[in-house]
């Protein structure tokens, strides 16, 4: 890495202190020390100069063109069914569990369609698709209030501007071949 390594975060504000014919030197020294020092003290480094994010996970149940649009009252318009993720908790049971709490569902989410990073707003969103055969029954709990099976353009009419985000997300990324997983009985 030499004189072209980190230039961003805490490694490269100290290194821009270092005169440029000595950084590599002063950067191999740093990874060295920081190899031995213990794990607590080494994610606590990590954490202190690195950005936290929110991490959110979304479905989208699709039946014949139309997706499972929700009501949510700290939403403004509607938004798929979702929503962030526990601490340590993984993204698909996260979403399984978000999406059988919201619409009565059971799905088994497969691979994600995509991950969006929204750094602006510091959020990542993975978002997932469950292609249906039949038009299931949903029952809105949790902080769903109510629902419709909506086209992505009908939808994106009245919703939040990060729900905008993920169908735009989604389109490109299944334009590029990706797939979803399915209903579960």
């Amino acid at each position: 890495m030499g004189d072209q390594g980190h230039r961003s975060g805490p490694l490269g504000a100290l290194l821009e202190r270092v005169p440029p014919g000595l950084r590599g030197s002063a950067q191999t020294a740093l990874l060295r020390a920081f190899r031995v020092t213990p794990a607590p003290v080494r994610r606590a480094l990590v954490r202190a100069g690195t950005p936290s994010y929110t991490v959110g996970a979304v479905c989208a149940v699709e039946h014949e063109g139309s997706v499972l649009f929700l009501r949510q009252p700290h939403r403004g318009g509607w938004s798929l069914p979702g929503g962030l993720l526990d601490r340590g908790e993984a993204p698909a049971p996260g979403v399984e569990r978000e999406v059988r709490e919201e619409t009565g569902l059971r799905v088994r989410v497969g691979v994600p369609v995509t991950a969006l990073v929204e750094p602006r707003v510091r959020r990542v969103d993975v978002v997932y698709r469950v292609v249906v055969d039949q038009r299931p029954d949903v029952e809105p709990g949790g902080e769903a209030r109510g629902f419709a099976w909506l086209t992505p353009g009908e939808a994106s009419r009245d919703a939040d501007s990060a729900t905008r985000s993920i169908l735009e997300g989604m389109a490109e990324a299944l334009a590029e071949g990706a797939r979803g997983g399915r209903l579960l009985p």
